[in-house]
């Protein structure tokens, strides 16, 4: 599978990003009367759960807000429980929420009456990457040898993951499609549990984002096989794309926040122009390097295009390995 996605540089945007970071938030005159949710439509310990903690330490740090940003929670049924708050709580502008791809996923396989053309889009903050891991025991090196070990197993092999039909087990879906082995998928409460799993060798494989795994790579318990990426990763020498392997195969999770729908304009620009504030700052630029993360800023009605181009994506996704 290939995707296009576009790359610009947020630092081209310095001389917007400098106002910005002088005056955050300040192209709108409404701001939050109280302390602002953040939902996270996923577990702890994964790559949103950890994204959004974090920028919750740089809107404290950085002083971007007056009120504080309060992480919570809700990644039950695969975000079903996060989308459906969201939906609940039309019109109110002190809760925003982290998404991933399960933003698109779950809404078309689950009978939840949302719609997420009614929420308002807020911005993507980065593109998420993938890469095929395994437990650093396994004498498993190469793809070739990781594909000869999963065929052995005759449909025994964990792929831990974090949910049918979230982003996990899509990938493990298209490995399955385009080489010809089985999984038995083991779904989780989130990605930081899949990547622990792994390392203590109760599942076989996983296809975590380098953000979950990297600190259990650099610890010697985990070593990733190959990237779901089209080119190498400066923040992971030495590890070859499926590309580059002969598999062209290539997969991101979004990294974006929307709003309930029912926001007024000036409420929407407040989020918008506190976040690309964030995305300027250095903290938020080297743990994108750091973790794999490729960051790209779009905000708005480009970010709904983007949202409903990904939805449409992955409806076909979901239809093709059914």
């Amino acid at each position: 599978m290939e995707k296009n996605l576009t790359r610009r540089s947020v630092f081209g945007l310095a001389a917007a990003a400098s106002l910005a970071l002088a005056v955050p938030a300040q192209a709108s005159d409404w701001q939050p009367n109280r302390p602002v949710e953040m939902v996270i439509m996923a577990g702890q310990g994964g790559g949103a759960d950890r994204l959004a903690r974090l920028f919750q330490s740089i809107i404290q740090q950085e002083r971007l807000a007056r009120m504080p940003f309060m992480p919570v929670n809700k990644g039950g049924g695969s975000g079903a429980e996060g989308l459906r708050y969201l939906k609940d709580n039309h019109g109110n502008p002190t809760i925003i929420m982290a998404t991933l791809n399960s933003y698109f996923t779950t809404p078309i396989q689950t009978d939840l009456g949302v719609d997420i053309e009614e929420f308002t889009p807020l911005a993507r903050m980065a593109v998420d990457t993938f890469a095929l891991w395994v437990n650093a025991d396994s004498g498993i090196e190469t793809l070739d040898q990781y594909i000869e070990a999963v065929k052995a197993a005759d449909g025994a092999w964990r792929m831990g993951g974090t949910g049918s039909g979230q982003e996990d087990s899509l990938v493990t879906a298209l490995l399955e499609r385009e080489f010809g082995i089985r999984h038995t998928y083991v779904p989780m409460g989130g990605g930081g549990e899949v990547a622990t799993q792994l390392a203590g060798g109760h599942i076989d494989s996983t296809v975590n984002n380098p953000s979950e795994a990297i600190s259990l790579w650099q610890a010697g318990r985990v070593r990733p096989i190959a990237l779901l990426t089209p080119e190498r990763l400066e923040s992971m020498p030495g590890v070859p794309t499926f590309a580059e392997l002969g598999t062209p195969l290539e997969y991101y999770m979004q990294r974006s926040f929307v709003a309930p729908g029912g926001l007024t304009e000036e409420q929407q620009t407040y989020y918008i122009d506190l976040l690309r504030a964030l995305s300027e700052t250095e903290v938020w630029r080297n743990y994108a390097a750091e973790q794999a993360l490729m960051t790209d800023f779009i905000y708005g009605d480009e970010l709904q295009a983007y949202f409903l181009s990904e939805r449409e994506m992955h409806r076909e996704l979901l239809a093709s390995i059914e």
